[in-house]
Formats: C-alpha cells, sequence, structure tokens
C-alpha cells in the first residue's frame, strides 16, 4: 500500500515555515532540518500536495540532498510517521517509574525536536486510508507495544488510556502557546502529570 498519510508532526515553536534560517545549520547533515520541514508540511498539507522542493525550501537544503538521505517522498513520510523510536525513548525505563519517565521524555522530545512524537497521529489531512494506515501504526509501535510491557488485568485499555493522556499532554501544550506550559520545567510537569499515568501502568 502506497503511504500518503500527513499528520507528521506537530511544531512545538512557532508553528510557521522559517525556511532557510532553520534549516543547514541543525547537524552537519541537514537531516534534522529536513525531517523538520517534513513533519510540519504533512502536518499541513494532504500527502499528494506537498512536495520535495517545498521541504528543501523550508529546511534550507537542496531538494538534491532530501533525495540524496531519503531517495522518495514516500520513504521520507514513512520515516516521519514512525513512532518506534518515540516509543523507545518513552518507554525506556522500568515500570515502577515509568510514568515520570514518560512525560519526562515527551516534554524534552518536544523541546528539543520542535515538534512532538506522538501528537502527529492525531493531524491527518489525507484520505480515509491514509488515516486508518497511520492508526494502526501508532497502535503497533505505541499502544499496542505498552500494552505488551504491563502486568494485571485489562492491559490493553490500560494502554490506550495511557497513550491518550500522553496525546493529551501534548495537545495541552499546543493549545496553550504561549503559555504556562511553556514556562514550566519537564520535571514540574512530570510531578503533576506522572501519578495518573503510573495508576493505569500500575493497574492499581
Amino acid at each position: 500500500m502506497t503511504v500518503g498519510g500527513t499528520d507528521a508532526g506537530v511544531g512545538t515553536g512557532t508553528g510557521t515555515s522559517s525556511g532557510a534560517g532553520t534549516g543547514a545549520d541543525v547537524g552537519t547533515s541537514g537531516r534534522d532540518a529536513i525531517l523538520l520541514a517534513a513533519r510540519r508540511a504533512f502536518t499541513r498539507r494532504p500527502y499528494a500536495e506537498v512536495t520535495m522542493r517545498g521541504i528543501a525550501a523550508d529546511a534550507g537544503v537542496s531538494a538534491s540532498l532530501i533525495v540524496k538521505r531519503f531517495r522518495t517522498k514516500e520513504e521520507l513520510f514513512n520515516t516521519v510517521t514512525d513512532f518506534g523510536p518515540a516509543a523507545d525513548e518513552l518507554f525506556d525505563a522500568p515500570l515502577g517509574s515509568l510514568g515520570r519517565h514518560m512525560v519526562l521524555s515527551l516534554v524534552r522530545s518536544r523541546r528539543a525536536q520542535q515538534a512532538d512524537p506522538l501528537l502527529r497521529v492525531v493531524f491527518s489531512l489525507g484520505n480515509r486510508d491514509e488515516r486508518s494506515l497511520i492508526n494502526e501504526r501508532f497502535r503497533d509501535q505505541v499502544t499496542s507495544r505498552l500494552a505488551a510491557r504491563l502486568t494485571g488485568e485489562e492491559r490493553e485499555l490500560r494502554a490506550e488510556l495511557i497513550a491518550g493522556q500522553l496525546l493529551g499532554i501534548g495537545a495541552a501544550l499546543s493549545l496553550h502557546r504561549p503559555g504556562a506550559g511553556e514556562l514550566a520545567t519537564p520535571e514540574r510537569l512530570a510531578e503533576l502529570c506522572g501519578p495518573a499515568l503510573q495508576r493505569l501502568i500500575d493497574g492499581a
């Protein structure tokens, strides 16, 4: 199936296309700049309307560099809609401290990458098949993976609720921008949000 969804990333910065000022100096290869620009592009427009040339202009790199790094638009799309790396970071903690860790990881990732690692699953502008593909990928790479780590009863239900809360935190930070959430430290946000997640993790 050809991928063509569009929820490839939700920026946490100004949300404007910053062009060359954002791009070429983000990493020596420009790869990070390309991915950031691609997330913005696939979030804002349907897959068919996104062009490699437009992403290159936003990233401040040449279109040939994108082709060299990712070969095709489809491969670039697959990269920015891969939730596996985000899940690796989110779940990289013992179950007993996973709630706090997930909030810290989510907030730090948003601020470092200028994009939410999960929220792009909510903002799909593609057709029904494209949205279904993104949702299926999220379930496989995030929700089902988390459920497999949990113990006790109703693991699937608890995993779905945990994923929903993580998406809710990201949405709240994005909607209230600028706001108190931007001023709060990751540690403070983890202190406030972590216990509710931990209760679902523990199954209490």
